[in-house]
């Protein structure tokens, strides 16, 4: 589906939105009566008629899904009564292409066939994925993945960056002398990113750092300032504040990666056994058939 809105939906959503805005600043907007809640409309509740042909409610539904008819910001009344203006153009035009024999040219059917199968796949896939995206399975999976988790050490650190040995040595030394690192650090860093902050660099693992600095921290203990340490990027004075081993994240904080997870590959699944169970057969441009790639070959284009 396209990600933008072509010229003529635009113009129609534009023109709508803009008239009830030029109407609104001309007159005071009486306070909203209080509203009961809707009742639930029945999918095939009619809505409009073109020319005969229905616009239901289950319609407008299945529009609103559509990104390139994302309406953020605009409320439900008016969003529908947009959405109901889009699909009578959709079937006025629709009705035009038709008379004119549109569906008829082999183009178009080879283009509704694949929008068809693919948006066939996509249905079936959603609906078979969810199936294995179960709470017993996600539990399953952080169980098995929080066993093998290896506890993971941080630090949590400030330092100063400077250009050179000798004014790091200068800095490293006012602190040690009693002066705060925080305010040092505000004064004399040229790290843009901690600066502002005092220096401080929160909680780090050591594969975040270089391993010059990292190497550094992670012998520290907490209060301690270091001598200047020398990276690629200049001079630090480094004082560590804390250490920790990292929690275990909870169930609760991966379920969202988890059920991504099991969904994904219990499409991967489902397509290589469709795969297999499939007769496949390909052919050159001569139409001459031709093997299928090994598993671990890629398929050229």
């Amino acid at each position: 589906m396209p990600k933008t809105l072509p010229l003529w939906r635009v113009s129609a959503l534009a023109l709508a939105l803009a008239v009830p805005s030029l109407a609104a600043a001309q007159t005071p907007t009486p306070a909203a009566p209080a509203v009961a809640p809707a009742a639930p409309v029945s999918p095939d509740a009619v809505v409009a008629t073109v020319n005969g042909s229905p616009v239901t409610a289950g319609d407008l539904a299945v529009a609103s899904e559509d990104p390139a008819l994302s309406l953020p910001g605009v409320d439900e009344a008016q969003k529908k009564a947009l959405l109901v203006d889009y699909m009578v153009d959709l079937k006025v035009g629709a009705q035009a292409a038709e008379a004119a024999k549109v569906a008829d040219t082999p183009d178009f059917k080879r283009k509704l066939a694949y929008f068809r199968d693919k948006l066939l796949l996509d249905e079936y896939l959603e609906r078979e994925a969810k199936k294995a995206a179960t709470p017993e399975a996600a539990r399953e999976v952080y169980e098995q993945t929080a066993k093998i988790m290896k506890p993971e050490e941080e630090a949590h650190a400030r330092h100063i960056l400077v250009d050179n040995e000798a004014e790091a040595k200068k800095i490293a030394g006012r602190i040690k002398g009693g002066e705060d690192f925080a305010k040092v650090a505000a004064e004399t860093s040229k790290d843009p990113g901690s600066k502002a902050e005092g220096g401080d660099l929160g909680w780090f693992s050591k594969e975040r750092m270089v391993k010059e600095f990292a190497d550094a921290a992670f012998k520290m203990q907490p209060g301690q300032v270091s001598d200047p340490i020398k990276t690629q990027f200049g001079w630090h004075v480094i004082k560590l504040e804390e250490k920790r081993t990292k929690p275990t994240p909870t169930f609760e904080e991966l379920k969202e990666q988890i059920d991504q997870h099991l969904i994904r590959k219990a499409q991967q699944d489902l397509i290589l056994k469709l795969r297999g169970e499939a007769k496949v057969e390909r052919f050159d441009a001569a139409g001459k058939p031709v093997a299928a790639p090994a598993p671990d070959e890629p398929k050229k284009p």
